[in-house]
């Protein structure tokens, strides 16, 4: 009949390991907000924050998505990095003052 629904080999998503992803939300979250992603990188920027993690599933990646709804934040974008440009560590460091 139709095409199928679903999962399929010309379906795109992340890969079954994950991928890196680059997350930006507006403005500069204190260290309260950025404890709450102590598995990404996040690096201030001087009107937006921006979060890394690499290797993330479709499931990690909501459950960060969700994060950043519950504490009110300002989603601004969500990237994926191609191949291995992620941050390539899942320490949480801030640049900046």
């Amino acid at each position: 009949m139709g095409a199928q629904a679903g999962a399929g080999p010309g379906r795109a998503g992340p890969p079954s390991g994950g991928g890196d992803f680059e997350i930006r939300v507006r403005g500069r979250v204190g260290a309260a907000f950025t404890s709450a992603f102590g598995e990404l990188t996040v690096r201030l920027r001087p009107a937006e924050t921006v979060l890394y993690g690499a290797g993330l599933d479709q499931a990690a990646l909501y459950g960060i998505l969700d994060r950043i709804q519950a504490l009110g934040l300002e989603l601004l974008e969500i990237r994926r990095l191609p191949g291995g440009a992620g941050a390539g560590e899942r320490t949480t460091r801030a640049e900046g003052p």
